[in-house]
C-alpha cells in the first residue's frame, strides 16, 4: 500500500528541474485569468439579473423597451432568451451564447444590425409557448409550427407579435434618452440653458 502511495505522490509532485521562472509564468497566467474574469463581469452572467444584459452598450435600447413594456413587469431577459426546460441546458446555452458574444465584442465583429441566431430563435419560441400556452387557441398552436407561405421558414410568435416586447426601437441613435443602469447620464449644456 505504501508503495502505491509513493507512486501516486511521484505523479503529483512537480519535477525537480522546475525553476522559479516557470512558477512566476504560471502565476502571471493565473493572475491574468482572474483579472479577465473580474473586468468582464463574468460572474454576473450566471445570474438572471436583466442589468447584466446591458454590460454591452448595444443592448441599451432593448433593455429600455423591455423595461417599459408589458414583459418588464413579469419577466427577465433570460425568461425569454434562454431555454428554461432544465438547468444543464440553460447554463450550457448561456455559456455558448456568452462566449460567442464576448468574442464578437472583444474583436469588434458585432454587426450594425443584431439578428437572433437559430438557437436563440428556438429558445424564444419555446418560452413564448411555455408562458402563454394557456392563452393560445389550438389553431394558433398549429399555425405556429407551420411553414410560412412566403419564404418556407417556420412561423414563430413574433411574426404576428413583432412589437412584443421590444417595440420598434432597435438602435442606439433612435433611443438617445434611455435610462442606462450604472451609467451616469450627462445632459449637454445646450439642453439645460434657458433662452
Amino acid at each position: 500500500m505504501a508503495k502505491k502511495q509513493n507512486n501516486l505522490l511521484h505523479f503529483i509532485k512537480p519535477p525537480s528541474n522546475w525553476n522559479f521562472s516557470v512558477i512566476i509564468l504560471l502565476g502571471i497566467i493565473v493572475g491574468l485569468g482572474i483579472h479577465l474574469v473580474n473586468i468582464s463581469n463574468a460572474v454576473s452572467y450566471l445570474s438572471d439579473d436583466p442589468k447584466t444584459c446591458v454590460n454591452c452598450h448595444v443592448m441599451f435600447p432593448e433593455y429600455a423597451t423591455w423595461q417599459t413594456g408589458s414583459h418588464g413587469r413579469v419577466t427577465t431577459c433570460n425568461d425569454c432568451h434562454v431555454p428554461q426546460d432544465n438547468v444543464i441546458r440553460k447554463y450550457l446555452f448561456k455559456a455558448q451564447d456568452g462566449l460567442r458574444h464576448a468574442s464578437m465584442f472583444t474583436f469588434r465583429l458585432e454587426p450594425q444590425v443584431i439578428r437572433i441566431k437559430q438557437a436563440g430563435r428556438q429558445a424564444v419560441q419555446e418560452n413564448c409557448i411555455r408562458c402563454h400556452a394557456n392563452y393560445l387557441h389550438p389553431i394558433s398552436l398549429r399555425a405556429i409550427g407551420a411553414k410560412s407561405i412566403y419564404d418556407e421558414t417556420e412561423r414563430v410568435c413574433w411574426d404576428c407579435h413583432r412589437e412584443t416586447p421590444h417595440g420598434k426601437v432597435h438602435s442606439l441613435s433612435s433611443a438617445p434618452n434611455i435610462i442606462r443602469p450604472g451609467v451616469k447620464t450627462v445632459v449637454p449644456d445646450w439642453i439645460t440653458k434657458k433662452n
